[in-house]
């Protein structure tokens, strides 16, 4: 794990693993950009972290939102691609509502797609980054995709294909490129989970934090590389 200080970009960081990982990089001694939808999810985190944390608003679904990030607070070292939603548990692959799925591709692939184009190039200018995407197991092949929340998992399937491209392209910049599986944790989605957020959250900024002979495109849980 690296020492150093570094300014750190999460997104969808007012709640749950989000907040956890925030709070746990700026505990750290990190920079941290804290992002949500509304300025005073925003605010109000980065009023409760202290100094060194500081809002930005982000939708990642607006195609320019990332971009106008990046302007307003410039170069980041470290990108935890947090945001996420699940609307389809217990639906079936054949009659979910296809409204649900693109949603769900929007805001889980494409929007950490977004963040990357608009990050990323600034960390292989400068020769050192770190992006961490949070998947989950109901996108792993090694598990059996979940056909019990059929669009959140090939969500999370395309996001590690993400991570295996974006890694590919960094591959010998300074630049790591991971996805994590937290595991279930007990968020708004799944309020019956056993894990904490702060747990979650310590495996996260470890993969975060990684030193520069750390691993780049792999799965990691548990800060073990998993099949995909």
């Amino acid at each position: 794990m690296t020492t150093q200080s570094h300014v750190a970009l999460v997104t969808g960081a007012n709640r749950g693993i989000g907040r956890a990982v925030s709070a746990c990089l700026h505990a750290l001694g990190h920079r941290v950009v804290v992002t949500a939808r509304t300025v005073d999810e925003a605010e109000g985190l980065a009023a409760e972290l202290g100094g060194g944390a500081r809002a930005a608003v982000l939708d990642v679904t607006d195609e320019e939102g990332p971009a106008r990030v990046r302007d307003q607070v410039g170069p980041v070292d470290i990108v935890v691609n947090n945001a996420g939603i699940q609307l389809d548990w217990g639906c079936a692959p054949s009659a979910v509502p296809m409204e649900w799925v693109g949603r769900q591709l929007d805001v889980n692939v494409l929007g950490a797609w977004r963040v990357c184009q608009a990050f990323l190039p600034d960390m292989v200018r400068r020769g050192w980054g770190r992006v961490v995407m949070v998947s989950s197991g109901t996108g792993a092949f090694s598990n059996g995709l979940s056909a019990r929340t059929p669009g959140y998992a090939v969500s999370k399937a395309a996001l590690n294909a993400l991570t295996v491209l974006m890694a590919a392209e960094t591959e010998g910049t300074g630049v790591l490129v991971n996805a994590v599986n937290p595991g279930l944790v007990r968020t708004r989605m799944r309020p019956d989970a056993e894990r904490t957020p702060q747990a979650a959250a310590e495996d996260i900024v470890w993969a975060a934090t990684l030193p520069a002979d750390g691993p780049s495109g792999v799965f990691l849980r548990g800060r073990r590389t998993i099949p995909w």
